[in-house]
């Protein structure tokens, strides 16, 4: 997947750190489309489900690290 792009060894630990980010916040949406946004807890009483902040912060933690890549950098005006 990397191939042709000049990439350092910490590059591809970012990369990959990312990657497993944005499994991590899939895995939680599909839970949370699976069994709603509000679950009952062990009382019995409505709650947020725990999967909605699971999303939350891979989201983040995706966000950060593509950041740190300069792979969310709008180009200037030449294309760069």
């Amino acid at each position: 997947m990397v191939e042709g792009f000049d990439l350092e060894p910490h590059h591809v630990a970012i990369l990959t750190a990312a990657a497993e980010a944005f499994d991590r916040k899939e895995e939680a949406r599909r839970l949370v489309a699976t069994e709603g946004l509000v679950v009952q807890n062990g009382s019995g009483v409505p709650t947020p489900h725990p999967a909605v902040q699971i999303e939350d912060a891979a989201a983040l933690r995706m966000a950060r690290l593509i950041s740190e890549l300069g792979l969310d950098a709008v180009p200037d005006e030449r294309g760069r």
